[in-house]
């Protein structure tokens, strides 16, 4: 791995255990004001992220095959995921009605159309000027929040109100990024962050729907003027937020870089065992702040469990197509099996 790529790969390993957190804390948002405060303070900056960071990666879109190739990556998955979430749920909610409809994606499957949907968005926006093509993919955030008809149906909704995130990573270079590495730039980055969690502790009654990008404004509020002013004002800190986080991510090599690579098996995988969660009685005993700090630590476990060599050769037949992983793996137990066999004249 190059030294350049450590960046972002230490990125991504913390959004995704950022997404598992937010997604087990989500039980208790209403029973705590700090957590339901940390919860839209994480909210306003790791699917951001996340998205800024695909679309940082997503410049050899006008490569031939380059569709074919992403189509592959993202919509075959999406379409096995639907059908095991939906056989997940039926059993999970013990024999509730069987539901298969690709064309609304569950839960936190939405990511993969959507993603799909703006790499083709790319092939328009990409031929305007920098500024314009920015410029009109906020005013299509804020406009479409009036169409009732655009909801969770084919991830629309979240495909244009988070699409200006994935522009702005597709416009920006690695230079942008360094210049958040200034120790200034860093100690205003912790003020901000601290003021936003005042802010939002201090106002609970902020909804935190407006960060989920899935709903049109009749839905989260009403459809008028000051909703689209209230979606601007959230992508201003959404931006603010994105710049904090990054000025905090690490640019050298730790033992988890390289998990940041198999950020999509963690994506995929960690609703089946949030589900779980939320639906047992282990979750009654979180109950006070350093059970919490436990949760956090079972964040980080599921995040490190689920981007393990060993979880990823498992499952990569359904989740890239492919079994190149778990034949590595083979030859690497078969490997050491022979040397220890040979060590101490087994067999």
């Amino acid at each position: 791995m190059r030294q350049r790529d450590y960046f972002f790969d230490n990125a991504k390993f913390i959004l995704i255990f950022f997404v598992v957190f937010g997604h087990l804390i989500r039980s208790f948002i209403e029973d705590s004001e700090t957590i339901y405060t940390l919860y839209k303070v994480i909210y306003t900056f790791h699917m951001p992220a996340f998205i800024l960071v695909s679309g940082f990666f997503a410049k050899g879109y006008y490569q031939k095959g380059y569709i074919q190739k992403i189509a592959k990556k993202l919509i075959l998955p999406y379409l096995i995921f639907q059908l095991i979430y939906s056989v997940f749920y039926y059993f999970l909610h013990q024999g509730a009605a069987f539901n298969v409809d690709p064309l609304n994606p569950h839960w936190s499957l939405w990511f993969l159309i959507s993603l799909f949907f703006w790499h083709l968005l790319l092939l328009i926006f990409a031929k305007f000027k920098p500024s314009v093509a920015i410029i009109l993919s906020f005013a299509i955030g804020l406009a479409v929040g009036y169409a009732d008809w655009v909801t969770n149906y084919l991830s629309l909704s979240r495909t244009f109100v988070f699409f200006p995130f994935f522009l702005l990573g597709y416009l920006m270079k690695k230079e942008h990024f360094q210049v958040l590495f200034r120790p200034s730039v860093r100690i205003g980055a912790i003020g901000i962050f601290v003021a936003v969690f005042v802010l939002f502790y201090f106002n609970p009654n902020i909804n935190y729907e407006w960060l989920l990008g899935s709903k049109p404004y009749s839905v989260v509020d009403d459809a008028s003027i000051s909703s689209m002013l209230t979606r601007l004002g959230f992508y201003l800190l959404s931006v603010m937020m994105m710049a904090c986080f990054f000025a905090f991510v690490p640019n050298r090599h730790y033992s988890f870089t390289k998990l940041g690579k198999n950020t999509l098996y963690v994506y995929l995988l960690h609703g089946f065992f949030v589900r779980v969660f939320r639906e047992s009685e282990v979750q009654d005993f979180f109950n006070d702040a350093r059970s919490f700090l436990l949760l956090a630590g079972l964040a980080l476990v599921l995040t490190l469990l689920l981007s393990s060599k060993w979880v990823t050769a498992v499952t990569q037949p359904l989740i890239e197509l492919s079994t190149a992983r778990f034949k590595q793996l083979k030859r690497q137990i078969r490997t050491i099996f022979r040397y220890y066999r040979r060590k101490y004249r087994i067999g």
